[in-house]
C-alpha cells in the first residue's frame, strides 16, 4: 500500500532533522513541532484553510456567533464583578486567532450591547502566520481601531498590565507533546526514524533518561498500566508561567477539549489521546500527510491548573463549556419562535445553541478554565 507523504520539502526538513540526529532519530515532540510549525509548509504555516467547511475542522466560532457573544458576557460579568466599570483602559488578548470568526463575535457584541466598555478595548492578536494575519484583518475591518498584532516575544517584553483579559481557544491542544510508554516498570518516549528503502517515517520507543519529563512524570497523580500511552504536554504549563508575568490584574479564558489528570491517564485510554484530522476524517495515524493534517491531543487542565496557580493566579476554575454557556445565560438566548423555514436567521441561531449544548463531543469534552488574579 502506497504511503501518503505530506508537502516532499516538509519532508526533506523531516528527514533532514533525523539524519543529522544524534539518535538518527528524533523525538516525536520535535516531529509534531515540524509538521505543525515548520516555515513555510507546516500545518499551522501554510496557506490551506484549516477552519470550516473547507478545511479540516470545526471550532465553536464556526457555529454561529453565539460562543463569541458568551464570552463578551463573561468579559462583562468580571467588569461588574471587579467594579471596572469606569474608564480604565481594557486590554483583550487573543492568542492564534485562527481566522478572526471568534474576534469578530465578541467584538460585534461587546459594540452592540455595551459600547462604552467597547471604547476602552484595545485588541491584541498574538498570531505567527501571516496567512492567519491576513484573515483575521479582513474579518475585524470593522474593528480596526481596536485592534493590534504582534508576535509572543513582543508581547512578553512590554511591561506587566492591569485589566487583562486573554482568550486561548483551542490553542493548548496544538502544542507538541511528547509520547510516553510504561513497559516492564520502565518509562520510554517515542521517537521517530526513516527508512529510506520503504520510504515512511516510523516509530521506536527508547528509555527515558530526560529530568523534566521523568519529573513530569513523577508528578503524575495516575497509575500506568503495563503498556499504556499517554502524551505529557510541557509547552502548557510553560506558557501559562509567561503570560501571568504579563498580567497584574484580570482573566485568563482557556477554552479546549481534555480533562482532569486521572481521566485523561484511565484504563480506557491505554493508547493515549493523540489524533489527526484532515478534511473533517479523524485517524491516528501521524506518520503521513505532514504539513496537511492537524495533530493534536487532549489538554492535561489538572497540570495547567497547577502550573497557574504556581505562577501567581489567585484561584482556578474548571467547568465544561455546556456550564459556561449555560452560567452565561446562553439559554435566554434560545427563541421560542416556531419558523418552518430551516434557513432563517431564528432556526439556525436556534441549531447553534442547541449544537453547543448537547451533551456531545463538543459541550462536554470541551472545558473552560478560568484562571484568575
Amino acid at each position: 500500500m502506497e504511503i501518503k507523504l505530506g508537502h516532499p520539502e516538509l519532508v526533506s526538513t523531516i528527514i533532514h532533522a533525523i539524519h543529522t540526529a544524534e539518535k538518527q532519530a528524533i523525538s516525536f515532540r520535535d516531529y509534531m513541532e515540524l509538521c505543525l510549525y515548520s516555515e513555510p509548509y507546516g500545518y499551522y504555516r501554510n496557506d490551506s484553510l484549516k477552519i470550516g467547511k473547507e478545511g479540516d475542522f470545526y471550532t465553536s466560532s464556526s457555529i454561529g456567533s453565539v460562543m463569541g457573544e458568551m464570552i463578551a458576557t463573561f468579559i462583562g460579568d468580571e467588569l461588574q464583578r471587579r467594579e471596572l466599570l469606569g474608564s480604565e483602559p481594557l486590554h483583550l488578548v487573543e492568542w492564534g486567532g485562527g481566522n478572526g470568526r471568534m474576534a469578530q463575535h465578541l467584538l460585534d457584541e461587546l459594540k452592540r450591547s455595551a459600547p462604552s466598555v467597547y471604547e476602552r478595548v484595545t485588541y491584541t492578536i498574538i498570531e505567527t502566520s501571516a496567512f492567519h494575519r491576513g484573515l483575521q484583518r479582513t474579518a475585524l475591518h470593522m474593528h480596526e481601531q481596536l485592534l493590534r498584532f504582534t508576535s509572543e516575544q513582543e508581547w512578553l517584553d512590554e511591561e506587566p498590565q492591569a485589566n487583562m483579559f486573554i482568550l486561548a481557544n483551542e490553542l493548548l491542544d496544538a502544542f507538541p507533546v511528547h509520547r510516553i510508554r510504561y513497559v516492564d516498570g520502565i518509562y520510554q518516549e517515542s521517537y521517530v526514524k526513516w527508512q529510506e528503502r520503504d520510504r515512511i517515517f516510523s516509530e521506536i520507543w527508547l528509555p527515558i533518561k530526560s529530568k523534566p519529563l521523568l519529573d513530569t512524570i513523577d508528578c503524575l497523580k495516575v497509575h500506568w498500566l503495563d503498556g499504556q500511552v499517554g502524551e505529557l504536554n510541557l509547552e502548557s504549563g510553560a506558557w501559562i508561567s509567561r503570560i501571568s508575568k504579563r498580567m497584574t490584574s484580570g482573566s485568563c479564558l482557556i477554552i479546549d477539549y481534555g480533562d482532569a489528570e486521572e481521566e485523561l491517564f484511565a484504563a480506557h485510554r491505554h493508547l493515549g489521546t493523540l489524533m489527526c484530522y484532515r478534511k473533517h476524517q479523524a485517524h491516528e495515524n501521524p506518520w503521513i500527510y505532514q504539513g496537511e493534517q492537524d495533530l493534536t491531543s487532549h489538554v492535561n487542565f489538572s497540570a495547567v491548573e497547577a502550573a497557574a496557580l504556581q505562577s501567581g493566579f489567585a484561584n482556578c476554575r474548571l467547568v465544561t463549556q455546556r456550564d459556561f454557556l449555560v452560567e452565561r445565560g446562553i439559554l435566554e438566548k434560545l427563541q421560542n419562535h416556531y419558523d418552518p423555514n430551516p434557513f432563517s436567521e431564528v432556526s439556525k441561531r436556534n441549531r447553534a445553541i442547541r449544537q453547543l449544548l448537547l451533551s456531545d463531543q463538543m459541550s462536554e469534552l470541551f472545558k473552560v478554565l478560568i484562571a484568575a488574579k
